[in-house]
């Protein structure tokens, strides 16, 4: 491989600079000579091979990993990137078993968008029209000022995904560190790993991110935070008024560092928002979406952030070029503006509270204890041992579960626990399933 490398490169290759050794490197990626997962040779082997001191291929291949080509893993040296394979909700079509694993909501408590197109007020727009449909911008503004209580831009985005993707694009590069709470949303772990940033996790406990887990992420040079502040996705935590202060106070003496809020449960939670950013971050947004109440398929985020992060964002998503479809912009500002849908919602955060509490209390019959502070469309199950196995003998016996070993923030601090997604769940589902699992770790 060395010497393969090594004789395409010098064939590009007029001075033997850092830049022309990148360039030429990167060329052979693009014609396929070097695949995702091929090992570069090593600095000093290259560096004999071209005539040219090591410190110069360092360089190169530094400039490799900037540019999201080559990805560095100590000793093991230096490869070419492979595309990363994300994990994603959703179920699985699974014959004969009940799937407990899919994080969607009850489709049934979502509201009727078919009926809603037909009595939405939506005029076609064209390009040129403004990139914010106005009801929505209203809405947003109606609901969110209050809570930010500071000078904001709203930025409407293809979802809570999108917008975090482009919050942390528009303000850092890749490699940068971000904080993400641990165990963590699976896309938000996806986000770091496709743009090439890198995780840096956050302790939870049944209040939010310790204290502790954010200080240590802040000290080692982190320039952004990602928290849920309720109903977070695996757990089912929320951040409680006393931590917000303190993790607040402890934000304060790291100004710089950007604060994204993924408040994803807003209108169907079951527990009060409370802000994390203190007044002195500079760089702030709280995102709100609608897809866990008014439908998956409605791809809208409210994206309340500062003046300056507002101005980057609508750059990309401008008049004429990248705008979010009106049509769903309008549909959902007309939805969460309708009473009978306010209604709606209202009753379906009193069936996720009672399902939820179903599969706790069915649980707690077999010993198996989780924590009270639930919300959200999961309860969580932590373990005293290796949850794979267990996983794979519930799916044996008909139940599909999420390991929680996939919701790890990074690949070396995996959690032993099950995530079970209870939308849907009935009292006679619950009770077979904590029959099932109370057996299986019984027999472990």
């Amino acid at each position: 491989m060395t010497s393969t490398v090594a004789d395409q490169v010098r064939r590009d290759v007029v001075r033997g600079t850092a830049g022309e050794i990148s360039e030429g490197i990167r060329n052979l990626i693009s014609a396929g000579a070097l695949a995702p997962g091929d090992a570069l040779p090593p600095i000093r082997a290259l560096a004999d091979d071209l005539a040219v001191h090591r410190n110069t291929v360092a360089a190169a291949y530094r400039l490799l990993v900037a540019a999201g080509v080559v990805e560095t893993q100590g000793r093991r040296g230096s490869f070419v990137r492979s595309i990363p394979l994300l994990d994603g909700e959703g179920g699985s079509f699974s014959p004969g078993r009940v799937d407990l694993a899919s994080g969607n909501p009850d489709s049934a408590l979502l509201p009727d968008l078919r009926a809603a197109l037909g009595r939405t007020s939506y005029v076609p727009r064209l390009y040129g029209a403004a990139a914010t449909e106005p009801l929505l911008d209203s809405w947003a503004r109606s609901s969110i000022e209050q809570e930010v209580r500071r000078p904001n831009s709203i930025t409407i985005t293809n979802g809570a995904v999108d917008a975090v993707e482009r919050l942390l694009t528009a303000h850092l590069t890749r490699g940068d560190a971000v904080a993400i709470e641990d165990p963590c949303f699976l896309a938000s772990i996806g986000t770091l790993k496709a743009n090439g940033f890198r995780a840096v996790p956050m302790d939870i406990d049944n209040s939010g991110i310790t204290p502790q887990g954010l200080l240590r992420a802040l000290e080692s040079g982190v320039r952004a935070v990602i928290c849920t502040p309720r109903a977070h996705n695996p757990t089912g935590v929320s951040m409680s008024a006393d931590r917000a202060a303190i993790l607040g106070s402890i934000l304060a003496k790291f100004p710089h560092v950007m604060v994204i809020e993924d408040d994803h449960f807003s209108a169907v939670s079951s527990n009060r928002y409370y802000r994390l950013a203190p007044m002195s971050t500079t760089r702030w947004a709280l995102v709100r979406s609608v897809s866990k109440f008014l439908g998956p398929d409605l791809r809208v985020a409210v994206v309340a952030s500062d003046l300056d992060t507002g101005i980057r964002l609508s750059t990309h998503l401008r008049s004429g070029a990248n705008w979010v479809s009106h049509l769903q912009q309008r549909l959902s500002a007309e939805l969460m503006g309708d009473p009978e849908v306010v209604d709606g919602l209202a009753d379906a955060r009193a069936v996720y509270d009672r399902r939820r509490v179903i599969l706790k209390d069915a649980l707690s019959e077999h010993d198996i204890v989780i924590p009270d502070t639930l919300d959200g469309l999961n309860v969580w199950v932590p373990l005293n041992r290796d949850s794979e196995p267990v996983v794979d003998r519930l799916a044996e016996r008909g139940w599909l579960v999420r390991d929680g070993s996939q919701f790890s923030a990074t690949p070396d601090r995996r959690h032993r626990a099950l995530r079970v997604t209870t939308s849907t769940i009935t009292s006679e589902q619950a009770r077979e399933f904590a029959s099932a699992l109370a057996e299986i770790l019984a027999s472990t």
